[in-house]
């Protein structure tokens, strides 16, 4: 179970010096920009929450370690910002995005991922996220990218903001990447295979069945016109390493 009722202090007035009096007044508390937590990794949460905790401007309302719990904490806490992994336990980062975007339209989602991936970056501007941005960067963009979703702007890195703008400029008009060709859940089931992990694997972190993965498995192996599980896995990991090294 989650814990939806992450506590928030709000800073203390400062102190200005000088000679105390009828005429001073204390220092206006400033407006914490409320943050919702959503991944399912504990030390990931509380990494997040003591980094976001320490600055001036935002504070973190809560937390959530799946789809429906994230739902629940949206209905509940009302945050102002919420900060979404990509690879969630059950439904993903980007059912939850799509499912924000519909209930909550006016709430901007900042979608974190281990990878750094420009097809699955697309695929979360495309479900409504307002931000895409690596779980290992810096503090201090993590921090920025917050900000400026909450403007009411879009976050990209610069290296996947480069390579969209590549991948715009360089394609055919009507050519598009077989791998568009996927579904969300099977573009997710295709990364975690590019990444070694075995069906049962997928199956214990998806929470689906081990028959139903190897199901997604056949569709992405039609739908890529590839003839056997070994072309997959070899066109999975080729994709997993070309993403990492470009």
């Amino acid at each position: 179970m989650s814990d939806t009722s992450h506590s928030a202090t709000a800073s203390a007035s400062a102190v200005h010096p000088g000679q105390p009096g009828p005429a001073s007044q204390p220092a206006q508390a400033v407006k914490k920009s409320r943050v919702l937590l959503v991944d399912d990794h504990p030390v990931v949460r509380r990494g997040l929450a003591l980094m976001i905790d320490d600055e001036a401007d935002l504070a973190v309302c809560g937390e959530a370690d799946d789809f429906e719990h994230a739902l629940a904490a949206v209905d509940k806490l009302n945050p102002d910002v919420a900060v979404v992994d990509i690879s969630l336990s059950g439904r993903s980062g980007i059912d939850l995005t799509k499912e924000l975007r519909n209930k909550h339209p006016t709430l901007p989602v900042l979608v974190l991922s281990m990878h750094d991936e420009t097809l699955q970056a697309e695929r979360a501007l495309r479900a409504g996220a307002k931000g895409y941005i690596m779980k290992r960067e810096a503090t201090a963009n993590v921090i920025a990218a917050l900000r400026q979703v909450l403007r009411g702007g879009i976050y990209v890195s610069d290296r996947i903001g480069a390579r969209l703008l590549g991948k715009l400029a360089e394609a055919p008009p009507g050519v598009r990447s077989p791998l568009e060709r996927l579904s969300d859940r099977e573009m997710e089931i295709f990364t975690m295979i590019g990444q070694g992990a075995s069906p049962r694997h997928i199956a214990e972190k998806l929470g689906l069945s081990v028959k139903t993965v190897e199901a997604h498995r056949e569709n992405i192996k039609g739908k890529l016109g590839l003839a056997s599980s070994n072309e997959l896995i070899r066109y999975a990991v080729q994709y997993s390493l070309d993403q990492t090294t470009s």
